[in-house]
């Protein structure tokens, strides 16, 4: 298993850099061997001096002669010296909730979907019975066209829209974040952007409200920045 790194189009790659190896260090057990899955890395939020960084992974250990498969999404903060060095002041793993035991039709279709790939806290996320219908059609819907690479839904990710006091969408179970699409990462600057925007605009037409993207669409739901150049937002408001 190749260990996690920043690929070329990344806008600021030692911040990422530094978010994992704090992640790996914290989910490595101390009284077992394991391996650590990094899925992705990906910003909850990047200004001139502060980020969030959401790292999904997944975690691999043995005990008693058994292989035991978890993972966790953590929400690693960092700040920017005056000297222009990036370093981790906070981590805050992922608390998805207990899973409950009668779910939606949707949601079930989405823990079964062979289109949608999620990391184990957005699949703790769903089983939890927190993630809103209009979340989960859409990534149903989206499923028909696409294989979809999930990033983070609820838990993992920052309260309030980073560097703001307004909360955000995904702690509310109405949003979820893709970081890949047909095999293609969002960030990359090889997968065309052709595919991203018809992404992005497909989200738009299924009912949300708020779609972030590496790329400026023209319409009142789209926006770009620098935290969404590396993955696809998609937010609903109910």
């Amino acid at each position: 298993m190749r260990a996690w790194v920043p690929g070329p189009g990344e806008i600021e790659p030692q911040v990422k850099r530094a978010a994992v190896a704090a992640v790996v260090k914290l989910l490595q057990p101390t009284d077992t061997r394991a391996v650590i899955e990094v899925i992705d890395a990906q910003y909850g939020g990047i200004l001139s001096d502060s980020a969030s960084v959401l790292v999904p992974c997944r975690v691999y250990s043995m005990r008693a002669n058994r292989l035991i498969t978890g993972g966790t999404t953590v929400d690693v903060r960092l700040s920017k010296s005056a000297q222009g060095k990036w370093r981790v002041t906070a981590t805050h793993p992922a608390q998805p909730g207990a899973p409950v035991a009668g779910l939606s039709s949707a949601a079930r279709q989405v823990l079964a979907s062979q289109q949608i790939t999620l990391p184990p806290a957005s699949a703790a996320d769903i089983r939890s019975g927190q993630v809103h219908d209009s979340v989960l059609t859409t990534m149903l819907e989206l499923a028909k066209t696409y294989r979809i690479g999930i990033s983070v839904i609820r838990s993992g990710h920052p309260l309030d829209v980073f560097g703001t006091n307004r909360p955000s969408d995904h702690p509310r179970g109405r949003a979820f974040d893709t970081w890949q699409i047909n095999g293609h990462a969002v960030v990359s600057p090889s997968t065309p952007q052709s595919l991203v925007t018809s992404y992005m605009r497909a989200a738009d037409s299924l009912g949300s409200y708020n779609v972030g993207g590496p790329y400026q669409l023209s319409g009142a739901a789209f926006f770009s920045d620098n935290t969404h150049h590396d993955h696809v937002h998609a937010g609903f408001r109910s």
